[in-house]
């Protein structure tokens, strides 16, 4: 498809420049599709003014923030438009979230207004929230799709109230105040510590990171992207969304990851853009019913959020038949990028690495003691430059953990950097895990598990799954008056667990031990109990 010509040779400085670009460049294209909705560039710039002048309306100030705790839906994206079209701050949560998670990301954010859906988790975010105490700076909640509780405003009754007089005219001039250097978004990520940290991303450092990010994988205007990637992540919110819009691709919402609804909607919409962790493509290619699956309009894949096996990439290619395959690598502290293939790299490059640093990026590694190694050697990575974020909200001492007084941004995980300037990722954060793509923190899981009357200790590590790629395995110690039965634990345990947090937190495996090893300092000894599982593993394989 040919490239539609952009009017300007500046980029935008903020993301919602970057949709009134979009309605200049690309007004006739289609921006969204999905939820019975089509919708063209021109026609979502108008929605996302609508919704503006009702937030206008609602007494939303600049650096408001904002929570949005919804599936891959539509309404999504017009919706966090509107808060960055405002001056805003958007706060996404999890779609996997429970009450009690979600309740804390409001609370710690200090969000004055939620837009979520009644129509898609059971229970509803609405009757979840309502029994997770107090939430004393959320002044509303917004119900964008399905029924509207008592003590909440429907989308149709927001809208509303863009209709007051003068109030659509006070949006050009509120937008008008948004800044290259202003935060965009606070997304909360776990840290190793098990407590989440909300990264304070910067409108200029995503429309950048993105441009160049787009320009690396071969997106164009007339893509037809389809968003598996979840919007509240850096993967699906930037991208996914934000890379459309500057590029005049149209997005297409996944809100559930299912392969046949996913084959349908490729050949109904002719997907050409099909972007997912690993997760996805195994779970594709281990289909029944592969061989009837027509993806000869997917002209790219990008995969990343976790290890991709080489043999994946090959297989891709192999089996699915899509011919530009792109890997990439970064954190939700860096917008979500730090390196990326390109799209006419050779397929020994985008399986064997993770491409080169974006322009404007610079990467090290260095040892324990935090000296440079050499050129192929394995340590620690570093990363510093534009795309890093603004800090840790309301949290100066977990920013000078993270970021050292010369911007540098330890990333926890290790790999090294080729002669050619390609970052290879060997292995994670030392506790970190990864489901399917999505991290998993044992610590943040541990302190969960412990809340049970019968635990006394936990200790939660990753093992391989064929599937998910790493799985929880929780190694159980019960107090001695526990009611419990040892036999039961994983029944129990679980169905307890499911209704505390996230399914891909939820330990797959529960073992109960007697103790849990420990180090010379008095910790609990993880890669003891990983070596031994490992290595049970290896033996029941025969291997």
């Amino acid at each position: 498809m040919a490239e539609t010509p952009s009017q300007h040779t500046d980029p935008p400085a903020t993301i919602p420049l970057a949709l009134r670009r979009a309605a200049t460049d690309f007004g006739a294209l289609d921006a969204l599709v999905g939820d019975g909705i089509r919708q063209t560039y021109t026609e979502l710039d108008r929605e996302v003014d609508q919704l503006s002048a009702a937030l206008l309306a609602s007494g939303v100030e600049a650096g408001d923030r904002i929570a949005i705790w919804a599936p891959n839906r539509a309404v999504f994206v017009s919706a966090s438009f509107a808060v960055y079209r405002v001056g805003a701050i958007l706060v996404p949560i999890s779609s996997r979230y429970r009450g009690d998670e979600a309740a804390s990301i409001i609370r710690r954010s200090g969000a004055s207004m939620l837009f979520t859906v009644t129509d898609f988790l059971e229970p509803d975010p609405v009757s979840m929230l309502a029994g997770a105490g107090p939430l004393p700076t959320l002044r509303e909640t917004i119900v964008m799709s399905g029924p509207a509780p008592d003590g909440t405003t429907s989308l149709v009754e927001l809208i509303a109230r863009a209709d007051a007089p003068g109030v659509l005219d006070g949006v050009a001039a509120r937008e008008a105040l948004v800044g290259a250097n202003d935060i965009s978004d606070i997304i909360f990520t776990s840290g190793t510590t098990g407590q989440p940290k909300g990264a304070m991303l910067r409108h200029g450092a995503s429309v950048r990171t993105y441009l160049g990010w787009s320009e690396r994988v071969g997106l164009r205007a007339g893509d037809r992207y389809l968003v598996v990637f979840p919007f509240f992540h850096t993967s699906g919110l930037k991208s996914g969304i934000l890379a459309c819009v500057l590029r005049g691709a149209s997005i297409h919402p996944q809100a559930v990851f299912d392969v046949p609804a996913i084959m349908r909607r490729v050949v109904d919409e002719q997907i050409t853009m099909l972007p997912g962790p690993p997760t996805v493509f195994q779970t594709i290619l281990a289909h029944p019913d592969l061989a009837t699956f027509d993806l000869s309009s997917v002209r790219s894949a990008v995969t990343g959020a976790a290890v991709v096996p080489e043999e994946i990439i090959r297989r891709m290619r192999s089996e699915l038949h899509i011919p530009d395959i792109v890997t990439g690598y970064g954190l939700t502290e860096t917008t979500g990028t730090i390196s990326v293939c390109r799209y006419d790299d050779p397929p020994e490059v985008v399986a064997g690495t993770s491409g080169r640093p974006l322009d404007g990026v610079e990467v090290r590694i260095v040892d324990d003691a935090g000296a440079d190694v050499a050129v192929g050697a394995v340590g620690e990575v570093l990363a510093r430059g534009f795309n890093i974020m603004a800090g840790y909200y309301d949290d100066a001492d977990g920013t000078d953990a993270a970021i050292d007084s010369d911007g540098w941004l330890a990333t926890g995980d290790i790999g090294y950097v080729d002669a050619e300037g390609r970052i290879h990722i060997t292995d994670r954060k030392k506790e970190m895990f990864i489901v399917g793509g999505f991290n998993a923190y044992p610590a943040e899981i541990e302190s969960r598990l412990l809340e049970h009357p019968d635990i006394i200790q936990a200790a939660v590590v990753g093992v391989p799954d064929e599937r998910m790629g790493e799985v929880g395995l929780a190694f159980l110690v019960l107090r001695a008056d526990a009611t419990v039965r040892p036999d039961d634990i994983g029944p129990e345990i679980t169905a307890w667990a499911r209704e505390r947090m996230a399914n891909f937190k939820v330990p797959r495996t529960f073992r109960v031990v007697d103790s849990l090893p420990l180090n010379a300092t008095g910790k609990i000894a993880k890669a003891e109990l990983r070596a031994t599982m490992l290595a049970e593993q290896t033996k029941v394989g025969g291997k």
